[in-house]
């Protein structure tokens, strides 16, 4: 995929609406939601349950599709492309980090980081320092062959964070990377999505439904009912 313009945003959302069923079953996840998310920033997505903030997040991750109106990815319209090339943008250009983790149990770690590099294809020597060197980033140096029941819950999280940066993507989308950590382990997280932000200019969408992590962005979107309610910077963490 080429590079955009500069000018270009490298996640905009234009109109963009989403409902599930019809009638009067229907239900409005997205209601003409409208923003642009620049290469470089780190953005914290809060809401209730049911605010459209998944939705948006599942829609920029290509596992869903917009009902109405544009979804652009460097400037290409995402809606318009097939199965196959979604999968190859997912592949190429997004990382994605859950809550759960979602590491294989009888992998190692470096196993684990190695596995969506199979997927790209690569070659067996270039998958194992790729991910030897994702691991190191996120400070698991000697870890590499600890399989998930030798690593803590913060351990495990950095894996899928190794994970997620190992293919080199545009995008990191973290879904409540924290929802299963305690606080301390919560705040290790966040300064090491802070620093690979700041340090290796990869962008991050993160959903989360706790303040003080949110504050670890430098941007804050808030939706409510589908709408997409706040806007604004917030103070980045030291």
């Amino acid at each position: 995929m080429s590079a955009p313009a500069p000018s270009t945003p490298l996640i905009a959302f234009r109109d963009v609406a989403r409902s599930y069923g019809a009638g009067e079953a229907e239900v409005k996840a997205l209601a003409g939601v409208s923003f642009q998310i620049g290469a470089g920033e780190f953005v914290a997505i809060m809401g209730p349950s049911g605010s459209g903030k998944s939705t948006a997040m599942n829609i920029i991750g290509c596992l869903d599709r917009p009902s109405a109106g544009e979804y652009l990815f460097k400037g290409i319209p995402v809606q318009g492309l097939d199965q196959d090339r979604r999968a190859l943008l997912r592949r190429h250009a997004l990382g994605f980090v859950f809550q759960g983790f979602n590491l294989l149990p009888r992998q190692s770690a470096l196993e684990n980081v190695e596995l969506p590099l199979i997927y790209k294809g690569l070659p067996a020597d270039t998958r194992r320092a790729l991910a030897r060197e994702a691991l190191r980033k996120v400070g698991l140096d000697g870890r590499e062959g600890h399989d998930p029941s030798q690593l803590s819950g913060g351990q495990q999280q950095r894996v899928a964070i190794a994970r997620a940066l190992a293919g080199g993507p545009s995008v990191i989308l973290a879904d409540e990377p924290t929802g299963n950590l305690d606080s301390a382990r919560s705040h290790e997280i966040m300064r090491l999505l802070q620093a690979l932000n700041r340090d290796e200019g990869i962008t991050i969408v993160m959903v989360t439904h706790e303040d003080p992590i949110a504050h670890y962005a430098k941007r804050l979107m808030v939706f409510t009912d589908g709408h997409l309610t706040r806007d604004e910077p917030v103070r980045e963490r030291a």
